[in-house]
């Protein structure tokens, strides 16, 4: 699957303080320049950085991989939310490496407005959902929680996840309306009828700026012969899903229908017709984190079913309620051992 230019744009403007970050095709992909000089390349919505020593001491802890076949061994970056560091982490890089032939550049106001906005950007705080709601994402041990309702882009479907092309289609649907969404915001595309419609809180003010972490992709599981509970279903082929990316409480029904028709203008190929924008809400349900690859969930589901036992609760797979799952880890860049995942499960009180 080629990278979606959003995804792209989202990478060039979390390293936008390290220069002037630039972007080309290159063999079906993006190679990725930072004043000129190229750091690294976009392959399949994951960003490489050319290995050197200073960005091994900088983030010591960086995964390699290699871009595409032949390829010298890269930095395969994981948390790419980490402005902060990933900009570091292009300066140090671009140090090291040979400069580029001197370019004459026309005169131009665009540094200085990038400046400027550089520095406005700055000023406001990133809404990061997985910071500002840790009991819905980060629980550090087994607990009971009331979920709220939430706004989320779904896609629903049969088949194994691992090869369904449906299942594939849905991903590539989801991360490009929700990036879409989140860049079009940030580079002030978005009509402004449509933005007057939405309304909102605290999150008001970066969903207008386009400020926020797109949150991290999720899963409800089931089959039609019966509850799936994480544990007693092993033909994976018999899976039914919704896969589902939450979205700032602003997106309404008209801002998702503009996103969906600017999608398919860039990617006519795809059928949107199954994405769907819904406010969900789960309410009681027990949870734990997971950490290690999807096939080792069920050690992790006893113990959470111990704990749902003993705090005297019950699991409760009717009425549309279903096995959760919350990927916090993308399997493409993380190994499998360290891959961290929510389990949660809808429960009601024992009687």
């Amino acid at each position: 699957m080629a990278s979606s230019i959003e995804f792209v744009q989202y990478v060039a403007d979390q390293m936008r303080g390290a220069g002037e970050i630039t972007y080309r095709k290159m063999f079906g992909e993006y190679g990725i320049y930072c004043d000129g000089k190229i750091f690294g390349v976009i392959c399949e919505d994951q960003l490489f950085i050319k290995k050197t020593e200073k960005g091994q001491k900088l983030w010591p802890d960086l995964e390699e991989g290699s871009p595409y076949q032949g390829a010298k061994p890269h930095f395969l970056i994981e948390d790419i939310d980490d402005s902060s560091k990933l900009t570091e982490l292009v300066v140090q890089t671009c140090r090291e490496l040979t400069p580029p032939k001197p370019k004459k550049k026309k005169a131009s106001e665009k540094p200085a407005k990038k400046e400027k906005a550089l520095k406005s950007e700055k000023s406001e705080k990133k809404l990061d959902y997985k910071k500002e709601f840790p009991d819905l994402y980060l629980p550090k041990k087994p607990m009971v929680i009331e979920v709220p309702k939430i706004v989320f882009i779904q896609v629903e479907g049969k088949g194994n996840p691992n090869t369904s092309e449906s299942y594939k289609n849905a991903l590539e649907i989801l991360y490009g309306l929700s990036f879409g969404i989140k860049m079009n915001l940030k580079f002030h595309k978005l009509p402004e009828d449509l933005l007057k419609q939405a309304e909102g809180g605290s999150e008001k003010s970066a969903f207008l700026s386009g400020n926020y972490v797109v949150p991290p992709l999720e899963g409800l599981w089931w089959t039609e012969e019966t509850a799936f509970d994480g544990k007693n279903i092993t033909d994976k082929d018999a899976f039914c899903w919704i896969s589902m990316i939450r979205q700032p409480e602003m997106v309404t029904e008209e801002i998702f229908t503009w996103a969906k028709e600017d999608l398919k203008k860039k990617k006519p190929e795809l059928d949107l017709s199954g994405a769907k924008l819904v406010h969900y809400q789960e309410g009681l349900c027990c949870q734990v984190l997971h950490i290690g690859p999807y096939d080792d969930e069920p050690a992790t589901i006893e113990a959470l079913d111990e704990f749902v036992k003993d705090a005297g609760y019950e699991s409760d797979f009717t009425n549309g309620r279903y096995h959760h799952e919350i990927y916090l880890s993308d399997p493409r860049r993380t190994a499998s051992e360290r891959l961290k995942t929510v389990i949660r499960h809808p429960v009601k009180k024992s009687e």
